[in-house]
């Protein structure tokens, strides 16, 4: 089990989530995957937790109170509502992306407190895994190559570069969420992996910020903060 603050929890180790699995093991973030099958874990190199995703003692066991992000791909929409109720009561501030199976629970999954619901008919073949572009000090290849989680929601990462309205602001000063309506979910500093991404940590001159939301909001924010 993983105790460490700001970790990415998984809920769900099906089809979907072993494809986001394959993504967050690629780029060295710090997750955990709870699925309520031990036998899908037999060949698992990650932290796991054996249980039921909509249990709160599941919940807990993986320490969802500390988590960034928590990405929930059960095949059952009920299932997907219960847990999304229950991460939300346990940590209010963690951003919960929330697979719907059909496009009518897309609604009541976001009442449940979800931040992105894709549907799973729009999902398919989306999944991408292409955060794979180095980054030197002074610039980064193929930087705006982004990963889709789903369709329509994108992780982005960006250097920050001098004159960037990011450096030296703290995630709280920044508030991004609230004006723009994505979410820095990571930040790569000195080959260091940040997924504990606190209200008063501040972004530093040469960090590399991973970005989550649509494309709108994704433009938006880099439109901005970013001078380039």
């Amino acid at each position: 089990m993983n105790n460490d603050k700001g970790h990415l929890i998984v809920l769900g180790y099906g089809d979907v989530g072993k494809r986001v699995t394959e993504i967050l093991k690629r780029n060295n973030l710090n997750f955990l995957v709870v699925d309520a099958h031990p036998e899908v874990f037999e060949k698992a190199d990650f932290d796991f937790v054996v249980g039921n995703a909509t249990s709160e003692d599941t919940l807990k066991e993986a320490n969802v109170e500390n988590a960034s992000t928590i990405i929930i791909s059960l095949n059952d929409d009920n299932d997907v509502i219960f847990a999304t109720l229950i991460a939300r009561n346990l940590n209010p501030s963690v951003t919960i992306m929330a697979r719907s199976n059909s496009y009518k629970s897309i609604d009541k999954i976001y009442k449940a407190g979800a931040d992105y619901v894709p549907s799973i008919s729009i999902v398919a073949g989306q999944m991408l895994a292409r955060m794979t572009s180095e980054c030197s000090k002074d610039a980064c290849s193929l930087i705006d190559e982004d990963i889709r989680l789903y369709e329509g929601i994108d992780i982005e990462k960006h250097r920050v570069r001098d004159g960037d309205p990011l450096a030296g602001k703290s995630i709280k000063e920044l508030d991004i969420r609230a004006k723009i309506g994505c979410t820095i979910i990571g930040i790569e500093r000195n080959n260091n992996v940040i997924t504990d991404i606190t209200p008063s940590l501040v972004i530093q001159l040469g960090d590399v910020v991973a970005v989550v939301g649509g494309k709108t909001e994704i433009a938006m924010f880099k439109k901005k903060y970013l001078k380039n």
